[in-house]
């Protein structure tokens, strides 16, 4: 798991710069899904390690993190909605961007989580 945690780290580096390049490198809000990926990112290589009490510490911090993240963005699933549907925002590269990151931090999330549920069985 601390190698997906990795992925989704670049992932939302990636995510976060374009959203900055697409806003015309004005907006350094755009730039906060770069953020949560760095520290995902961080967490995740730092994980990859052999001592399992250091890797369980890590990736609990990690998916921590990305719940945070996503009830921190998860309205703006809705706005995205409603911007399909023609309603108009005032930065509708920030609601899409928002949007992405959100559905990013969930299927992560839900990765962990099954992941942890899995690694919880092998042991009993």
């Amino acid at each position: 798991m601390a190698k997906t945690t990795v992925m989704f780290g670049v992932v939302l580096i990636l995510l976060g710069v374009f959203g900055f390049v697409a806003t015309g490198s004005h907006a350094p809000t755009a730039l906060i899904p770069a953020f949560v990926g760095l520290i995902l990112g961080i967490l995740g290589f730092l994980a990859i390690t052999g001592v399992a009490k250091k890797r369980m510490l890590l990736m609990h911090i990690a998916v921590t993190l990305g719940l945070l993240g996503f009830l921190g963005t998860a309205k703006s699933i809705y706005d995205y909605i409603r911007l399909l549907q023609g309603v108009q925002f005032p930065h509708p590269i920030a609601v899409e961007e928002k949007a992405a990151m959100s559905v990013l931090l969930l299927i992560f999330v839900i990765l962990c989580v099954r992941s942890f549920i899995a690694a919880r069985r092998a042991r009993v």
